[in-house]
């Protein structure tokens, strides 16, 4: 196996193009990351405090704050808004399309911008969280689809995965943001790290009107010619070449044979592989969040404040480089490794760094020698974090899904993920703080990140499928033939849903299996016909 990731040399025409729309459209994960890692510092900020607080001063430093319940609601009314905007993704995305959503999910989004930036009282700016959380919402299940509809099977993997990175990148640029504003003595503080999300909002809307459709999509509309041209620009080949041809038959073919065996409704998704593969989905999504790595990045700051760490902002912006910097070679291992061994990797890693953190912080807080290993060992399980469940989560849930049902399917695993975002925002302060009705849980808290962490390395186990290398109708394949995940490594497709097409009024029609139909297809292919040469010059054809 060589170091690099190289197009196979069998694989006609030009993968750039696609590669190169995949990236820019990774580029709206920078509105999920910015939003998300705004709001720690914003909440610390001394001018901010003063300005949304109700009376309440804080205990810690005796200044104007707003209360733990407040915060919470805060912080948790974006995870609110996504969980129902991914949830809105399905018909959006099956309605306007992959772009079009992508672009009036921009819209939602600019809306809540302008709401926090104008808010002066926290209704006002719960409101904006709000609807900044649905437009988010929205674009965080859309991105993964469109990427996963365009990408070739052999650097898919890498592709979605600059999802994660660009995350990682609007995070640091957040921290940056708010510790170059954090010490204004006006509403600056934290309007402009607010405001600052109109740039995300233009550039991505520029690009969604230039960038093409999905092929998929098309496809499941049933329009072939757009269909075909979209596939065109995006592998560089004419519309005519036998490749292109081949590749969007196959697409085509899955499609008809997957609408064929009934309908697409959410009833549906819950039903057989298809129930299966969403169940491990949403389990794949949720243990994401149970990581806990959004509590170093929504109350980061707070945390490492009453650790007693100086300049926390600081220690903000490194954990930002961190995450930004450990992803670039999960985007490397995910095609070189695979992804069940990648999620094992990252989750015993995580696993051991949140238990070092928790019994240093529980034997000895105040040691400036803990605070150091506490700073050390989140940065360490952050690189575990991001370099594999970061930005593998978002690939294995773009990979699961038949066409007729990716849409629904997708928005309900991306809904999982902010349900847990949202329930971790809101109970975190009551975990983690002291005072009446709280758990003052401090550093302890990682002993619950942790424990999650070893239920990920059982979960990667028994259900996470290998999908390396895979097209999405091989996906399809794969479940359908390979039981245990354990055994999907050796999983080679067999099947050309072409050919399954061609021949299924032979086995019983819609009712047939997609081994019976195989075997038939295989009967088929037996039958050889040899030139002349070795017989006399005659066509010859028999069983083999």
């Amino acid at each position: 196996m060589g170091v690099m990731i190289k197009k196979p040399a069998d694989v006609p025409g030009s993968a750039l193009p696609a590669i190169l729309i995949g990236l820019f459209v990774a580029f709206g994960g920078v509105l999920f990351g910015y939003d998300t890692g705004t709001i720690g510092g914003i909440l610390a900020m001394p001018y901010w405090r003063d300005t949304f607080s109700t009376g309440y001063r804080n205990p810690e430093d005796g200044e104007l704050d707003v209360t733990g319940s407040q915060s919470s609601l805060i912080v948790s009314l974006l995870s609110a808004g996504t969980f129902f905007g991914a949830l809105a993704a399905a018909p959006t995305a099956d309605i306007l399309g992959r772009r079009i959503g992508m672009v009036a999910s921009t819209g939602v989004f600019t809306l809540g911008v302008v709401l926090q930036t104008i808010a002066t009282s926290i209704p006002l700016f719960v409101a904006g969280r709000f609807w900044a959380g649905f437009g988010v919402g929205l674009i965080s299940a859309i991105i993964p689809l469109y990427q996963s509809e365009t990408a070739p099977k052999w650097i898919r993997g890498a592709i979605v995965g600059c999802y994660q990175l660009a995350i990682t990148i609007g995070l640091l640029v957040a921290a940056i943001a708010n510790n170059g504003t954090k010490d204004r003595n006006d509403t600056g503080s934290y309007r402009i790290p607010i405001a600052i999300q109109f740039v995300w909002a233009i550039i991505m809307v520029v690009g969604m009107l230039i960038l093409p459709e999905t092929p998929r999509y098309w496809i499941k509309k049933g329009k072939h010619e757009k269909a075909a041209k979209s596939l065109s620009r995006l592998r560089r080949l004419d519309v005519d070449h036998p490749a292109l041809v081949e590749e969007l038959a196959e697409v085509r073919a899955n499609h008809e044979y997957e609408m064929s065996l009934g309908k697409a409704s959410y009833v549906d998704i819950v039903r057989g592989t298809v129930g299966k593969r969403l169940a491990t989905g949403c389990l794949l999504q949720a243990l994401q969040q149970l990581t806990g790595v959004n509590f170093i990045f929504y109350y980061g700051t707070s945390f490492f404040n009453n650790a007693g760490i100086e300049n926390p902002f600081i220690v903000s912006v490194i954990t930002g480089v961190v995450n930004v910097a450990s992803t670039v070679p999960g985007l490397y291992l995910v095609e070189k490794w695979g992804r069940r061994p990648l999620l094992l990797f990252g989750a015993v890693g995580m696993f051991v760094c949140q238990y070092i953190v928790a019994i240093a912080g529980t034997v000895d807080p105040d040691n400036t020698a803990t605070n150091k290993v506490l700073i050390a060992f989140v940065c360490i399980y952050i690189f575990f974090f991001a370099s594999s469940w970061g930005p593998v989560a978002w690939v294995v849930t773009g990979e699961l899904f038949p066409l007729k049902v990716r849409a629904k399917c997708l928005s309900i695993t991306t809904a999982s993920n902010w349900l847990l975002n949202w329930a971790i925002a809101y109970s975190t302060p009551y975990m983690v703080n002291s005072g009446p009705g709280n758990a003052n849980l401090q550093s302890k808290v990682f002993f619950v990140w942790g424990t999650f962490c070893l239920i990920c390395c059982f979960f990667v186990w028994a259900l996470i499928y290998e999908t390396k290398g895979l097209s999405l109708e091989q996906v399809d394949e794969l479940y359908s033939k390979c039981t245990k995940a354990w055994q999907s490594k050796g999983f080679r497709p067999t099947v050309s849903y072409a050919e399954v097409q061609e021949i299924r009024g032979s086995v019983g029609g819609r009712h047939a299996s997609l081994a019976d139909i195989e075997a038939n297809v295989g009967r088929k292919r037996s039958v050889a016909h040899v030139e002349d040469g070795k017989y006399g010059g005659e066509k010859t054809s028999y069983e083999v």
